[in-house]
């Protein structure tokens, strides 16, 4: 057990340093979207859509823009992804009957969710001072007017934080200490459990169902990459509004909060931009999920194999 488990942390590792890479630039549009204030009635938003978010980003802070906020994932992506992909191993465990027979699909759906609650602990912490970085141009108010470069200038100077430590150093000094750091927790649970059930169940299946059985040890590497890609694109059809539910309570400002909880905030953003308001920055989420994760499930399988 103890080889596996040590197999498990490694392979995860890697998927995780793989899916960030590939990902984090549609990471970054994605929360831009979610988290761009609500426009008054006639103003148009600060972005008209994912490709505008991308132009503007580029142009106020070139494409260095795109990979804002990756210093808190990159630094615990580690931990993330061995606790993710060793957490589904230990239920793996758990679930099965017999030593080295396949799970079903229910069983992966169980272990997926297992994974989701410890995973849980990690990821809200390092998404606060992700979406922090990320969505701090988009929220920033400008005293000089967005004309040539004086826009530029404007959002520059309002830029908040300087890098991830200094969210970390912020929120423990401004916004309860410690506790701070897991503002949007619920939501967060709420994501990772379902997320993750739903894509453990939707990646052996497809795996099963192109192996034509539950033995999936032949399936080749193009295989893998797709079942990858399918299971990522589950993860957000899944949870996506309680995603965006998670981004607009860790950006919200502490001592004048627009959201007093997770439902309020739900019923807050159905009410002034419904249906429409809970699936912003959809499409580069999906864009993003599919190739990100086809390379983190590659990355992981590729090599725990390597490894015996």
């Amino acid at each position: 057990m103890a080889k596996e488990t040590a197999k498990d942390l490694i392979s995860g590792t890697v998927g995780g340093v793989a899916q960030l890479v590939v990902g984090h630039p549609f990471d970054t549009i994605k929360v831009k979207l979610q988290s761009q204030p609500t426009p008054p009635p006639g103003q148009p938003p600060r972005f008209a859509g994912a490709m505008d978010a991308v132009k503007q980003t580029i142009a106020s802070e070139g494409p260095r823009g795109l990979y804002k906020g990756m210093g808190a994932p990159l630094a615990t992506v580690a931990a993330f992804n061995a606790v993710l992909f060793t957490a589904r191993g230990q239920m793996e465990t758990l679930v099965r009957t017999e030593p080295g027979l396949p799970l079903s699909v229910g069983q992966q759906v169980v272990c997926g969710a297992g994974a989701g609650v410890a995973v849980s602990f990690l990821a809200c912490p390092a998404e606060l001072i992700k979406c922090r970085l990320q969505a701090q141009s988009a929220l920033a108010t400008t005293e000089v007017a967005s004309v040539g470069t004086a826009g530029v200038t404007g959002v520059a100077a309002s830029v908040k934080y300087s890098g991830p430590l200094d969210v970390a150093r912020h929120v423990l000094k401004s916004e309860g200490g410690a506790r701070g750091l897991f503002k949007g927790f619920v939501p967060t649970l709420s994501r990772e459990i379902p997320g993750n059930a739903a894509m453990f169940g939707v990646y052996e299946g497809v795996k099963q169902f192109m192996a034509g059985g539950r033995d999936t040890s032949q399936l080749g590497r193009g295989a893998q990459l797709t079942a990858g890609g399918i299971a990522g694109a589950a993860f957000w059809l899944f949870v996506y509004p309680t995603d965006v539910v998670k981004s607009v309570i860790q950006v919200d400002d502490f001592r004048q909060p627009k959201y007093s909880g997770t439902m309020d905030a739900f019923r807050k953003l159905a009410a002034s931009e419904g249906v429409k308001g809970l699936y912003k920055g959809f499409g580069p989420a999906m864009a993003r999920s599919v190739p990100a994760n086809a390379a983190c499930f590659l990355a992981y399988e590729v090599t725990k194999s390597r490894l015996g």
